[in-house]
C-alpha cells in the first residue's frame, strides 16, 4: 500500500491518493483529505503487471508534487457554505399556491416544462411536478450548491466537489472540479463548465472534464457565474467581468457594480443581485449598466420573464419583488417561508428555493398579484413526499446486455495516459464521447440510449441509460 497526498497552502489542493496491490488487482483511492474519497479495481494479468501499473500511477503523482504521508494527520479542510441571514418579511403575503419543505436550506433549483428540481444542503434532490406532487428523490453525497441544466442535461453541483449529471435513472458524475477550488456556484454551456469559487477565481472545464482555462478576479466571494456560447460572465465582491469562453481572455470588467450575491442572464444582459439592496443589468457587449432595480435588504437572487420584460428579486428579509425593465418597482411581497436563495420564472409563477429549505410556487399573475395587494390570497398547500418514495443514489454499477439492436455502441479506448470514449455504431463522427469517467474501462462497449452532437459540433454527448454491453 503507498498512501500519498498534496496540501498546498492559502486555498491550494488538498488531496490525497492510495494505491493497493493485492495480487493481480490494483485498489486506487482518491479524492480530498479527510473524506473517503472513492475506489477503482482494476485486476490484471498477473501480480508483475499489477505492480507495474502501480508504480506507474504512483510515480506519475509524485512528479506533481504528491509526498508519501500519513492518514489522518492532516485534516479535511471547511467547505464554505452560504451564511443564512434572513427576517420575516414585513410585506404582504404573497400568493403561494404550494410549498415542499426539502428538509434543509436550499440552493438549488431548475424548473423545465415537465418539473422542478430542488437541491439541499444535505444533498437531497427532488424533483416535484409544477401543480405540486414529488415525483423522485436523488441522495448526493454532499450539500447541494446549485443545479444548473444544458439542453436534455441537469446537472447538480455540490460540496464534493463534484457534479452529477441527474439526467438518467441513476446520478453519475459528470465533472470533477479540483481540489482547490472552493466551488460557490456552477453554470454550463455546450457541454463547457464555469466555475466561481471563494478565491474569487473563475475556472472551465471542457466537456472531458478536463482544465481549459483559469482567472483570478479583482475581489472573493465568486456568487455570480453565467455562460453562453461566446462568454463567462462572473461576479464577486469587487465587481463582474466578461471573459472570452474558448481562452479566458478578458473581454470587460465593471468594477462599480460590487458585493454580488448572484447572477442571471438573458440574451443581450447580464444580471448581478448585490448585498447593496439592487439588481444591475449590464449589456453583454460592453459591461455597462443598462438599468438599476432598487430594493430594501441585500439581494440574494433574481431572475427574468422572458426577453426582460419583468425582473424578480428575493431580498435578505424574506420579501420578493417585481419591476418593469426601466427599473420602476411594481410590487413587493412577503414569502412567509423564508428568503429566496435562488429563483426561476415560468409561464406566469414564480419558483423560488429558501433559508428554510422550501421550494415555493407563487402565482405571479397579474390577477393574483392584485389579489394579493388588496390582502386575498388563495389556500397554501403544504406538498409532502410519498412515504414509498424510493431514494436513488449515484452509482458506478451498470446493467448487462447482450442485444445491441436497439441503442448506439460506443467503446472504451486508451489514448496516451487517457481514456476516451468514441462512437462504434457506423454513421457517426469520429468525435469523442463526454462519458462518465468512473465507468471507463479500456476496450470496453456500452450501449446507450443516444448521442447527440454538442452545438457547436466536435463531439458526442451520452443520453439516456448507459449498459455493459457483453
Amino acid at each position: 500500500m503507498t498512501y500519498l497526498e498534496l496540501s498546498e497552502d492559502g486555498g491550494g489542493a488538498h488531496k490525497f491518493y492510495e494505491v493497493i496491490v493485492s495480487g493481480s488487482q490494483v485498489a486506487i483511492t482518491y479524492g480530498r483529505i479527510g473524506e473517503s474519497g472513492q475506489t477503482k479495481v482494476s485486476a490484471f494479468a498477473d501480480q508483475a503487471k499489477a505492480q507495474a501499473v502501480a508504480a506507474k500511477k504512483i510515480g506519475e503523482k509524485v512528479r506533481k508534487g504528491y509526498a508519501p504521508a500519513v492518514r489522518g494527520v492532516r485534516q479535511r479542510r471547511a467547505v464554505t457554505r452560504r451564511a443564512i441571514a434572513s427576517s420575516r418579511s414585513t410585506a404582504q403575503q404573497a400568493p403561494v399556491l404550494w410549498r415542499f419543505d426539502s428538509g434543509a436550506a436550499a440552493f438549488g433549483i431548475f424548473v423545465d416544462e415537465e418539473r422542478c428540481w430542488v437541491g439541499n444542503q444535505h444533498g437531497d434532490v427532488y424533483t416535484v411536478t409544477h401543480t405540486g406532487t414529488v415525483t423522485n428523490r436523488y441522495r448526493l453525497p454532499e450539500g447541494v450548491k446549485c443545479i444548473v441544466a444544458d439542453d436534455f442535461w441537469i446537472y447538480a453541483g455540490c460540496d464534493d466537489g463534484k457534479v452529477y449529471d441527474l439526467s438518467g435513472k441513476v446520478p453519475r458524475a459528470a465533472y470533477e472540479i479540483t481540489a482547490d477550488v472552493d466551488i460557490y456556484w456552477l453554470d454550463i454551456h455546450d457541454g463547457v463548465l464555469g466555475v466561481s469559487d471563494g478565491a474569487g477565481r473563475i475556472t472551465t472545464i471542457d466537456y472531458e472534464d478536463e482544465f481549459q482555462w483559469a482567472r483570478t478576479g479583482r475581489g472573493d466571494s465568486g456568487w455570480m457565474v453565467r455562460c453562453d456560447e461566446t462568454g463567462v460572465y462572473h461576479g464577486h465582491s469587487n465587481g463582474v467581468a466578461r471573459y472570452n469562453v474558448e481562452d479566458g481572455t478578458p473581454v470587460w470588467e465593471n468594477a462599480q457594480v460590487k458585493d454580488v450575491l448572484f447572477g442571471w442572464q438573458e440574451e443581450h444582459a447580464v444580471y448581478a443581485g448585490t448585498a447593496r439592496s439592487s439588481v444591475h443589468r449590464l449589456a453583454k457587449s460592453d459591461g455597462r449598466v443598462e438599468a438599476v432595480y432598487r430594493c430594501d435588504g441585500a439581494v440574494y437572487s433574481c431572475a427574468t420573464s422572458p426577453g426582460g420584460r419583468y425582473v424578480f428579486a428575493g431580498d435578505n428579509h424574506s420579501s420578493v419583488y417585481c419591476f418593469d425593465a426601466s427599473g420602476e418597482r411594481l410590487w413587493k411581497l412577503g414569502t412567509g417561508c423564508g428568503s429566496a436563495f435562488s429563483m426561476q420564472f415560468l409561464d406566469d409563477r414564480l419558483y423560488i428555493v429558501t433559508t428554510d429549505g422550501s421550494l415555493a410556487c407563487i402565482d405571479a399573475s397579474e390577477a393574483a398579484i392584485t389579489a394579493a395587494r388588496a390582502g386575498t390570497v388563495p389556500q397554501r398547500v403544504d406538498v409532502k413526499a410519498a412515504a414509498s418514495l424510493a431514494t436513488v443514489e449515484p452509482s458506478v454499477a451498470l446493467e448487462t446486455t447482450t442485444d445491441a439492436a436497439n441503442g448506439v455502441i460506443v467503446e472504451c479506448l486508451r489514448e496516451g495516459e487517457r481514456l476516451r470514449v468514441r462512437v462504434v455504431t457506423p454513421g457517426h463522427e469520429p468525435w469523442n464521447v463526454q462519458f462518465p469517467k468512473e465507468i471507463r474501462e479500456p476496450g470496453a462497449r456500452y450501449l446507450v440510449d443516444g448521442v447527440r452532437s454538442a452545438g457547436r459540433g466536435g463531439f458526442y454527448r451520452v443520453y439516456g441509460e448507459i449498459r455493459r454491453l457483453l
